[in-house]
């Protein structure tokens, strides 16, 4: 379980194919503190850690993990969005995101807005996907590459988030720009209610 208030940005420095799964190894400020099995959100993606050294640790990825985020599409050198997972005794700064990404979006704008940063993001839309949970409302949360942010001007099939420099500058945000693909992660609760009113 993860708050998406992210911790840093890790560095891949090494991408190996094993059949359908990738391993990375990445280097992070927080690296030499991981132990094997512990779970970190990567882009909003919950990976174990397998493999530490020094100052890098490897996670793997395997086919619907690949399938359903921006993960495949890494190359060396890429910045990625990481959290360590959260603490049950401290505050819930963010919303409750779960690691377990939903799908890609894709930005469609980037705006300075007085020194702030309205993003435009268009994901996969249809009432099958709807009925699932899987759309954003006004003023909700969603998860954008493991950052947990607020809803703006959402329609069927875009939404707009407003990133402060801090984000900007901190996580992978300075990174995106238009035709740039993201991982999501929708509000949980949403999909939960969802499901129920289709059960009932």
């Amino acid at each position: 379980m993860f708050s998406g208030i992210v911790e840093a940005t890790a560095q891949v420095v090494a991408i190996e194919h094993d059949r359908d799964n990738i391993h990375f190894t990445l280097r992070c400020p927080f690296a030499s503190e991981l132990h094997i099995d512990q779970s970190i959100a990567h882009n909003g993606v919950c990976l174990t850690v397998v493999r530490r050294e020094a100052d890098t640790y490897v996670v793997t990825a395997m086919n619907e993990t690949l399938r359903r985020s921006n993960l495949g599409g890494l190359q060396v050198g890429d910045e990625v969005n990481v959290e360590r997972s959260m603490l049950m005794n401290g505050r819930l700064d963010g919303h409750i995101v779960q690691g377990h990404v939903d799908d890609t979006a894709e930005c469609t704008s980037v705006e300075e807005d007085g020194g702030s940063y309205i993003f435009t993001f268009r994901h996969n839309y249809s009432p099958e996907l709807a009925r699932r949970g899987y759309f954003t409302v006004d003023k909700g949360s969603v998860t954008v590459n493991g950052v947990s942010l607020t809803v703006c001007n959402p329609t069927a099939e875009t939404f707009q988030v407003c990133i402060i420099p801090y984000t900007y500058e901190h996580t992978n945000f300075h990174a995106i720009g238009v035709g740039t693909k993201v991982n999501i992660e929708y509000d949980i609760l949403g999909k939960y209610i969802s499901r129920l009113q289709e059960l009932s």
